[in-house]
């Protein structure tokens, strides 16, 4: 499968309305927290129903989900009212999308599904806390490897974050001190160690002679 035109890349912040007919905006970085963004065929399908609900269940019992405080959202081409449908019969956690017109799947370069044959394909893009599109998973019929693939993701990103803090810092000269200068290359007037000035002069006088 060829390579996502995201990956790398910024996320595009979209503007939908959710389950409520409120207008959710989306932001990727703004809040400094990765987000799992999913596309699905279909509320209320079985395969959608049990993604989402893994998803919900993620958020609630998984130590990784909570450590990260990853956002969850989900959108579909259903519209508002089956969206609110699928959403309290499910009891979903977070902001579930309705991408009637086709403008998130527009942005996220996300087609059809089942060759064709559901109206949006089954993918999941994973988004870094700065807002850049890390990876993409697009699978529509292995509903379970979703949350799996955002699982992976997280973990990735945590030890990503844990090594950057425990990157040693450059040693810095400690307070006071002062970098150690090059000798003097400057001549010394200074008799030798020893001398007299007497014996310097008699010295001289010896040679004058």
């Amino acid at each position: 499968m060829a390579r996502h035109p995201l990956i790398d890349k910024p996320a595009p912040p979209i503007s939908l309305p959710n389950a409520d007919g409120q207008t959710y905006t989306l932001t990727p970085g703004e809040k400094g927290v990765p987000i799992a963004l999913f596309f699905y065929p279909k509320s209320g399908s079985f395969g959608c129903t049990k993604e989402a609900c893994q998803f919900r269940d993620a958020l609630a019992d998984k130590e990784l989900f909570k450590r990260t405080k990853v956002d969850i959202v989900g959108i579909s081409a259903d519209p508002v009212d089956k969206q609110k449908e699928f959403v309290e019969k499910q009891k979903l956690t977070y902001p579930v999308l309705s991408d009637a017109k086709g403008e998130a799947r527009k942005a996220y370069h996300v087609g059809k599904g089942l060759f064709g044959l559901a109206e949006t394909a089954r993918v999941t893009f994973l988004i870094d806390a700065k807002g850049t599109v890390r990876d993409v998973l697009d699978t529509t019929l292995n509903y379970g490897a979703h949350v799996k693939f955002v699982s992976k993701w997280l973990d990735k990103l945590e030890a990503e974050e844990k090594k950057a803090t425990e990157a040693p810092a450059p040693a810095a000269a400690p307070a006071g001190e002062t970098p150690a200068s090059a000798p003097d290359a400057t001549p010394s007037t200074n008799p030798p160690e020893g001398k007299t000035l007497e014996e310097l002069g008699k010295a001289s006088e010896g040679v004058q002679a």
